[in-house]
């Protein structure tokens, strides 16, 4: 496992990170024994920085998260936990005001159980974007907010996530020292590598880099996209190809997915989400193995124009 700085927080978090998303069963039901195991085959693996949210799940990933972390020491991995984004009884719901995000760390904290998180993210920035104030808000209330709480000693760095790098770069542009860290999914993987635009940019700024969903959400899986993801059907057929081809070499998608993902140098971590420890112990051993390069080649050849197909959050 390699251990990189995360922009200038001083924390060196592991270049395959674990994303807790899925103990909240935001993708299929989950059992929670297993969930909590996978969490410890994360760090008995070298895996140090966990990210999870009050949104997946409803709060649920947040609470089995807290459980499994009960008998692992705190000083075995950096805890990153989001704000805004939030969701009850099937309806999601969005408060990027400063009350709301204090008032959700400190629930937060309680669902984990610690009294300090690492790593604090303002969620999604893009739907605020839509929403009175726009992404104006986020610069005047909710990381302002955060750093109050840094001050006070119960978070140690601020962040933001969107899945838009342009809103992420708008943000860090028009605020001044707020922001240490981002975190972009779905822009670092086998069929689209549009975070390398910005790379230059947020080093410029001493923003640390985390990339999320090697596996673009299920696209880049043996299995196929799920049927809510939001892809366009071509670059859904095109990934499809790709994982046709990847098993006829014997080299599971995945695997190479994985690895793909977190060779790059300039990028501290890269999240991954299973709440299935047999899972988590492939990905691991993948990543302290070197890509086929060729093979990506070939892969990227197949995927052609639907290289860097976007779509937008939901």
């Amino acid at each position: 496992m390699r251990y990189t700085e995360l922009g200038k927080t001083g924390m060196r978090i592991s270049n395959l990170s674990f994303g807790a998303s899925s103990l909240g069963s935001v993708f299929h039901e989950t059992k929670e024994r297993e969930s909590i195991e996978a969490v410890e085959t994360a760090i008995e693996g070298g895996i140090n920085f966990i990210d999870v949210s009050p949104y997946y799940g409803y709060y649920k990933a947040e609470t089995v998260l807290g459980k499994a972390l009960k008998g692992i020491p705190r000083n075995a991995y950096f805890l990153s936990t989001k704000v805004g984004r939030y969701g009850k009884d099937g309806v999601n719901t969005w408060d990027y005001s400063a009350r709301r995000a204090t008032e959700s760390v400190y629930e937060s904290m309680e669902r984990l159980g610690v009294d300090y998180i690492d790593l604090i993210n303002v969620h999604d920035i893009e739907f605020q974007a839509s929403l009175p104030g726009g992404l104006q808000k986020v610069i005047d209330e909710t990381l302002p907010a955060l750093v109050e709480l840094k001050a006070k000693g119960l978070v140690g760095h601020v962040g933001i996530t969107d899945l838009q790098l342009e809103n992420l770069k708008w943000v860090v542009d028009h605020q001044e020292g707020m922001v240490e860290s981002v975190l972009n999914f779905c822009h670092y993987c086998l069929c689209d590598d549009k975070l390398l635009d910005f790379l230059d940019y947020f080093e410029s700024k001493g923003v640390g880099i985390i990339n999320a969903s090697p596996l673009s959400m299920g696209l880049l899986s043996s299995r196929g996209a799920p049927a809510w993801h939001p892809a366009p059907k071509p670059l859904a057929e095109a990934c499809r190809k790709a994982a046709d081809y990847c098993k006829e070499k014997g080299y599971p998608i995945e695997k190479l997915a994985i690895q793909f993902a977190v060779a790059h140098p300039r990028i501290a971590g890269t999240l991954f989400s299973s709440a299935n420890p047999m899972n988590v112990r492939h990905n691991i051993a993948w990543a302290n193995e070197e890509p086929d390069l060729q093979l990506v080649k070939e892969v990227q050849r197949i995927i052609g124009n639907q290289m860097r197909v976007s779509w937008h959050n939901t």
